[in-house]
């Protein structure tokens, strides 16, 4: 391994050192006792895309025998190694957090699970129906005769395999599978006298299993969930039709190999063995457990009502002071640019844009780009009646957002009915940017109305997302954001902006160039400042230019949620650079970067994490906030995500992550501060527009 690859920490090892800190939200007294199972059961469904995503590609490279090294120096099968390592380690901490600490504690609070030997004579009669009436009526076991010709078992599904004495002395046992498939009855609510209670569908299968195989002698029963390669991709040939290629890879993934066997550890040596066979797992792959299977479905019990005690109390967005609702958002952004903090304020003004231009009439284009949207999207709807309306609408859907591939699929083929021009994502690429233009005929001329962010077009994460919006009808970003759509739209060269910069083509370039100003500066015994706030940073010829930049004398502060693969606080080489992480009720997603440029500062905001596949894979934007109020403002929000001594955990340079040390004497919570300042800054626009009613005093 060569120095320069000893500069960097390995971006699997850091995602999961990202996953452990949400671990510690689920252990931390302070949280509410719902909001910890919650952020237990994100670390499971977290750890599920990990497997199906990263540890797939991994797999995939030492099938197909590609064992070159990652920038840290760790080959593909090290890298699966370690993996292991850590996971398992994880993974233990996970079920020691939910058996010994969150379920005696729900217990506690009234929301019990109870085992089969725990139910009172009522429950056993309830249970006895709803397997009559429904478990077995929509569940089917499967024997097991030949493992290579046995149905697809879906990843991410519970399943229970049975093991039967066999019928012969040759055969001592046989084997079936009795898989949940899209059935979601995974908890049945118990009848009770207070409380919730209930139990595993799982284990009321156990209960009743002799009926589905009457006359037979059980031996044993046990639950299992596989987890399936995910990390598939379209060709990238010219002539293909990429809807249909993204439609053959949602069927691939389906029965894609076997990333993860998660079992009880009850499980029998025969059993195991089967299931290794069936499914073509080794030892490796294998993840015994101590309690239920699939953390990631206890979402499902953060949600039972008459517990609202154990959640965060209630957050509703606030409407920004600098916009009226009894105005045109129109006549609003001609008068101001307009910055949007999400979730602190509201995401109606984004959807008011979009509403209001598919029904004005002097509206006569809107270009949008979708990346993720909701299940009923408005956005969507609003981009509809627009094309209804006669609007030349113009979209383009990532038919490549992993996971959400089905959805977009739909949407498209819903706007294209309507009249609207799809255009599907671009060949090669992956098209990031969050962005929509809408022109509309004014007396001056054609005005360019725009939204710039850092976050999806999705109004439901936008409740619980940390992003930006930018609303501007600035002349200079109207036309290079115009200029940027067609060229991605025409597949063109993309030209020269006059202040945006744009990914694959321009973005690095500028990064680099805004470090090596301050590199420079630095140099020359100037003031080197940088702060930047980003979900992931990996690339590592940006990591580079921050190390130049560190050793020139640049004070460097970083918050970065997720993967960090640079290694601060290194004597002689990133001194002067310090990288926290805030994990909190709201999951940061707000992408800044600042540089004091001499003190003619300049922030950014961006749709881009600084990761290769970011800058050199995708479509992406980094947009200036050039409206001084805007600029203060979005300034002041990064500096109070550095602030927080609360939340935030500090980065060290092996890797691992320190709480803050005691107690702070002035504790500090960004996400608590964002909420005060959008509270009070509403309640101070309400006084301020309040009606006040004065009497009309009859004449004399």
């Amino acid at each position: 391994m060569s120095d320069t690859q000893n500069l960097l920490t390995n971006r699997e090892l850091s995602w999961l050192e990202f996953n452990q800190r949400v671990l510690d939200e689920a252990s931390d007294p302070s949280v509410p006792l719902l909001e910890q199972l919650r952020f237990l059961a994100i670390t499971a469904s977290n750890l599920d895309e990990f497997f199906m995503v990263r540890v797939g590609s991994l797999l995939t490279a030492i099938r197909a025998g590609e064992m070159g090294n990652d920038p840290s120096g760790m080959s593909p099968l090290e890298q699966i190694n370690a993996i292991n390592i850590r996971t398992q380690k994880m993974v233990s901490d996970q079920y020691y957090v939910y058996l010994k600490q969150l379920e005696p504690q729900l217990a506690e609070a009234g929301i019990r699970r109870r085992r089969i030997n725990e139910l009172n004579d009522r429950q056993i009669d309830f249970v006895d129906t709803v397997f009559q009436e429904q478990i077995q009526a929509v569940l089917t076991p499967i024997a097991v005769h030949d493992p290579s010709r046995f149905p697809l078992l879906f990843g991410r599904t519970v399943n229970v395999v049975v093991q039967l004495k066999g019928k012969s002395e040759s055969e001592p046992w046989r084997f079936a599978v009795i898989p949940f498939g899209r059935y979601d009855l995974r908890y049945i609510t118990l009848p009770s006298i207070g409380g919730y209670e209930f139990i595993l569908t799982e284990d009321a299968i156990s209960m009743m299993v002799q009926r589905f195989f009457p006359g037979e002698e059980i031996l044993a029963t046990v639950p299992f969930r596989v987890t399936r390669n995910a990390d598939l991709t379209v060709s990238d040939d010219d002539g293909a039709d990429l809807l249909a290629e993204m439609e053959d890879v949602l069927d691939d993934r389906k029965d894609s190999f076997c990333t993860r066997l998660e079992i009880t550890d009850s499980v029998t040596r025969p059993i195991l063995e089967f299931l290794k066979t069936l499914l073509r797992v080794g030892e490796r792959d294998v993840f015994l457990v101590p309690g239920p299977v699939g953390l990631s479905e206890l979402m499902q019990l953060s949600h039972v009502s008459g517990f609202d005690q154990h959640l965060y109390p209630n957050w509703t967005s606030c409407a920004s002071p600098k916009l009226d609702p009894s105005e045109s958002i129109f006549d609003t952004m001609k008068s101001q640019d307009v910055l949007l903090h999400h979730p602190y304020e509201s995401f109606e003004p984004v959807l008011r844009l979009l509403s209001e231009a598919a029904d004005d009439r002097d509206v006569v284009a809107i270009k949008q780009t979708l990346y993720r949207t909701s299940r009923n999207s408005p956005v969507v709807k609003s981009l509809v009646r627009a094309a209804e309306n006669g609007k030349n609408v113009t979209v383009i859907v990532e038919l490549k957002a992993r996971f959400d591939e089905a959805r977009n699929i739909e949407w498209a083929r819903q706007l294209e009915h309507s009249g609207v021009q799809v255009i599907y994502g671009v060949r090669g690429l992956k098209t990031h940017a969050k962005a929509c233009i809408v022109v509309r005929r004014e007396p001056q001329g054609f005005q360019r109305y725009c939204h710039f962010g850092t976050g999806n077009y999705n109004e439901i994460t936008s409740r619980f997302y940390t992003d930006i919006s930018l609303l501007t009808c600035n002349r200079d970003l109207g036309n290079d954001a115009i200029s940027w759509f067609n060229a991605v739209t025409g597949s063109s060269q993309i030209q020269q902006f006059s202040q945006i910069e744009s990914a694959p083509i321009g973005m690095r370039e500028k990064l680099i160039e805004m470090i090596q100003v301050e590199t420079e500066r630095a140099k020359n015994g100037d003031r080197g400042h940088i702060m930047g706030k980003l979900n992931s940073l990996a690339d590592p010829g940006m990591i580079a230019a921050f190390y130049e930049a560190s050793k020139a004398g640049v004070e460097i502060e970083l918050n970065v949620r997720g993967v960090c693969c640079l290694k601060p606080g290194v004597p002689g080489l990133s001194d002067n650079i310090s990288v926290t992480s805030i994990i909190d009720r709201f999951l940061e997603h707000a992408r800044m970067l600042y540089f004091y440029h001499g003190g003619d500062e300049r922030i950014f905001i961006s749709s881009a994490d600084w990761m290769s596949r970011n800058l050199d894979r995708r479509i992406e934007l980094l947009v200036p906030i050039l409206d001084d109020s805007c600029k203060r403002r979005a300034i002041n929000i990064l500096k109070t995500c550095l602030r927080d001594n609360m939340k935030a955990r500090t980065l060290t340079p092996d890797g691992s992550y320190l709480p803050p040390v005691g107690s702070p004497t002035r504790p500090y919570r960004s996400q608590l501060e964002f909420q005060r300042r959008a509270r009070e800054a509403a309640e101070s626009a309400f006084e301020r527009n309040r009606t006040t009613f004065v009497p009309v005093e009859p004449n004399s």
